[in-house]
């Protein structure tokens, strides 16, 4: 643990080099854009009822609203295009990670999958996460690490309120628990220049940085 700031209700994370900034989303129709130390830089909203999990992707967002809609905005918050839904038609979509060849990364509760969507949410890839030993029942974040493309996930406090890391396949690699840093992990995001790892407890309403 290397720092950690107060911040009400934060869920989904991901780092933004051009700010060197957290955009965060807190399940509600804004996500905000923060600096590392918490001071507040801007607000977007999109039209989608409510923003569950964002990501960065390349110069703009996508965003999901954890009932199977996502959309592309602009880092001021312009729509892109319209809302478009995953193939399934329904995704209890908690996190989003963009992978190596652009296809989406996500992490879903209720039912409990780790899945692949091509940019326009058609299913590639699906692994049942209850599977998992130990389960991954309620995963919320997740991170993708550039260098080596494997993905951490958070698992929140009705779960195990741990760390998992999968290789670039979703092979589970190692779990940590996070109980002694706080309680309900909710957001993940990866610092790769600075080798920094943030991640967001909704239960205390606090982000926490750590060395990774």
């Amino acid at each position: 643990l290397t720092g950690q700031f107060d911040l009400n209700y934060p869920s989904s994370l991901d780092y933004d080099p051009a700010f060197c900034g957290l955009w965060i989303a807190n399940e509600g129709p804004e996500a905000i854009l923060i600096k590392l130390d918490g001071l507040e830089l801007r607000r977007i909203t999109s039209d989608l009822y409510r923003i569950k999990a964002i990501a960065l992707e390349g110069d703009n967002l996508i965003l999901a609203d954890g009932a199977g809609a996502f959309q592309r905005v602009t880092k001021d918050g312009k729509p892109l295009a319209e809302p478009f839904r995953i193939s399934s038609d329904w995704a209890d979509t908690e996190g989003i990670a963009i992978d190596a060849d652009g296809s989406l990364i996500t992490v879903e509760d209720d039912p409990e999958y780790l899945t692949w969507l091509s940019p326009s949410g058609e299913i590639l890839k699906r692994i049942d996460t209850m599977t998992l030993t130990p389960p991954l029942s309620e995963a919320q974040g997740i991170a993708r690490d550039p260098r080596t493309g494997h993905l951490l996930i958070v698992d929140d406090r009705e779960g195990t309120n741990s760390l998992y890391e999968f290789d670039a396949d979703g092979q589970l690699l190692a779990t940590a628990p996070l109980w002694e840093y706080g309680l309900d992990p909710e957001g993940i995001a990866i610092r790769p220049g600075s080798n920094q790892l943030f991640i967001a407890f909704d239960s205390g309403t606090s982000i926490a940085s750590f060395e990774y």
